[in-house]
């Protein structure tokens, strides 16, 4: 090609770059049209309804309101009727000076918000005079809508993105709302949707004339997935009514997926309060509140010894190692002892009995000479806490179970090491750690633990990680981590004498007042001990013994001992969630109206007796 040819290609290639840049610029790129349009467009975001949130039995927990964000430009705000304004939204001359100094700060020419998410109901009577206000106008949100006073801490509740979030999540805008705790975090992609907006050209009063090229660049807004979360919301309620007064948690499973049918922690919360304008407020008073805790979901949280349930875990380790048999027995004269090491029993036997038997009366003596023999059966105590800690960590106990919901806590399952850095020695015995075997000691567990494993028994030696939800978008769960099982370093074949110690628990044990005639019934009473006040009552138990439907654990704080309040709870629960109601009127009397209130009185008193002793309280206050 000539040299003059190849200068003529070069400039009319470039000037053809040129003109195709310039066509994709004004024509085809819409974001620079619109910016050109800025001085008469108004961009509306439009807000997507969240999905909807409904129990296992399709009864709608959570649905939507509309809501509305009053917008202003603060350079559009003429001379108004600041008193009439004020008014209207029932708020001072003060709070309205600091919220349009707030939105010129943020930008004098272009709209911020002025007032976030005023009801339907006070926004209607705002609206017939919203054109007297230049400067102003709405947005229209969505906000959530509970349908029970139930289930705060399983549904939880949306509220505005934190400049932290929105830095690591930029699909996220200032203002948007995201679900902050419960399902509405734990599924905020699902739940959400995707906004639209809407382009309207307005006048120099900044009142909409049309939309902006017939909404040629409108967007609309993609709703959310709804949900149905697997909790009975019938047997939510029930059992929120049986812990009123009372503080600690239920947490009931069904055996056969890993379902949660009811999550309670009290005190609870109404859910109401954390919409609208008063959310933060709200939000403020419950977390303030270091006595009763509303806002701590005691079932996810609360870590507590296991206490007698825990027996049942060392039979089974015990029979899995080969140094327990369903015909071993023990002797119980008063507890166990070891030089002058005793350990306390009150089973009230003083002959020997076999592992039916001690699970029934919930032996101490059994379960601490059981525990030795583990240990015992190695070398070393190194190796065989190892080995016994390992078991144990098998049934879920010490770790994260990795469920659905956006909190938790691993409990705590000590091994060797542990001991070896406690003691500062390495030459210990079993005996130095012999509170584990009745559940006591360094042991810390969940409710939501306990339950598992209730249903752990329950199966015979698996479970699947506990979940919250059935369902999402018509499709049911299909997560691999929720429905493949997980199974326990203790062969199925050693469960079912445990089994049916548990089931004598309930027929002639320490549960026999709670037994119920026609469901066959087993469980395991606890008694924690507390150091703060009155022992916990705990209680692990599943129904009906041969074909299970639901597992459970309740621990009510400070609740003296199993049966006199965990068991008659349990048995109650079972009953309505297999029958749909209750028979034994005089026992659910008794749950309904007893109270823990003068207990945890006088444990507050105590408390701030000892601060006053110790000079941290001012007698004059």
């Amino acid at each position: 090609m000539k040299r003059q040819h190849l200068f003529y290609f070069f400039f009319t290639s470039i000037a053809l770059v040129f003109i195709a840049r310039l066509f994709y610029i004004q024509v085809v790129k819409k974001e620079y049209k619109l910016s050109a349009e800025n001085n008469v467009v108004r961009k509306v975001k439009i807000y997507p309804g969240r999905g909807f949130i409904y129990d296992r039995t399709g009864k709608l927990l959570v649905g939507n309101q509309p809501a509305y964000d009053l917008m202003v430009v603060p350079r559009q705000v003429e001379k108004l009727d600041t008193n009439e304004f004020c008014r209207l939204l029932s708020i001072s001359k003060e709070n309205f000076q600091e919220r349009l100094n707030k939105a010129k700060a943020h930008s004098y020419i272009k709209p911020s918000i002025f007032l976030k998410q005023i009801s339907k109901d006070q926004f209607a009577s705002f609206q017939e005079k919203l054109h007297l206000f230049p400067g102003f106008y709405h947005q229209k949100r969505i906000l959530r809508n509970y349908q029970y006073k139930s289930a705060a801490n399983v549904v939880g509740f949306i509220g505005e993105a934190s400049d932290r979030f929105l830095k690591k999540h930029s699909e996220y805008e200032k203002g948007d709302l995201i679900g902050i705790t419960g399902v509405e975090k734990s599924y905020e992609d699902v739940l959400r949707g995707r906004p639209g907006v809407s382009y309207m050209m307005v006048d120099v009063h900044n009142r909409v004339k049309s939309s902006f090229q017939n909404g040629r660049y409108d967007t609309l807004p993609q709703p959310g997935s709804d949900i149905y979360c697997s909790i009975d919301i019938g047997l939510q309620q029930y059992g929120e009514a049986l812990m009123q007064n009372k503080r600690g948690s239920i947490v009931a499973l069904e055996p056969s997926s890993g379902e949660v049918l009811a999550l309670i922690t009290s005190p609870n919360y109404d859910p109401a309060l954390m919409i609208g304008r008063e959310r933060t407020r709200n939000y403020n008073k419950l977390y303030i509140d270091s006595i009763e805790k509303p806002l701590f979901d005691r079932g996810l949280l609360a870590e507590y010894p296991p206490g007698s349930p825990f027996k049942v875990v060392n039979a089974l380790i015990g029979l899995q190692e080969g140094t327990l048999t369903e015909k071993t027995t023990y002797t119980c004269r008063h507890g166990f002892h070891y030089g002058r090491l005793h350990v306390a029993c009150h089973c009230g036997t003083n002959y020997p009995i076999s592992l039916r038997t001690s699970i029934s009366k919930s032996c101490n003596n059994f379960y601490c000479n059981v525990f030795r023999s583990i240990i015992e059966k190695y070398p070393t105590a190194q190796e065989g806490m190892d080995t016994w800690s390992k078991h144990v960590k098998s049934f879920g106990l010490g770790k994260f179970l990795n469920n659905d919901l956006p909190t938790g806590r691993r409990g705590f399952v000590p091994d060797a090491s542990y001991y070896d850095n406690s003691f500062g020695y390495t030459n210990w015995k079993a005996v130095s750690a012999i509170s584990l075997g009745i559940g006591q000691g360094e042991l810390l567990v969940t409710p939501i633990q306990l339950a598992n494993l209730s249903a752990i028994i329950a199966n015979r030696g698996y479970y699947f990680t506990p979940h919250i939800i059935k369902e999402i978008g018509g499709a049911p769960l299909s997560d691999e981590n929720y429905a493949k099982p997980k199974y326990t370093t203790v062969d199925s074949i050693y469960f079912e004498k445990i089994v049916d110690g548990m089931f004598d628990v309930f027929e002639k044990g320490t549960a026999r007042w709670s037994r119920h005639d026609s469901i066959p019934m087993a469980g395991k009473t606890g008694t924690a001990e507390n150091p703060h006040g009155q022992d916990h009552s705990i209680f692990v138990a599943f129904a009906p013994v041969d074909k299970p439907q639901i597992a459970i654990a309740i621990i009510v704080e400070n609740g003296y001992w199993g049966s006199r309040w965990a068991a008659p709870i349990a048995s109650l629960m079972m009953e309505k969630y297999l029958t749909g109601k209750i028979s034994r009127r005089e026992m659910e009397k008794r749950m309904l109206e007893g109270s823990l209130a003068d207990e945890y009185e006088k444990q507050l008193e105590e408390k701030y007796h000892q601060k006053l002793l110790a000079g941290g309280v001012d007698e004059k206050q």
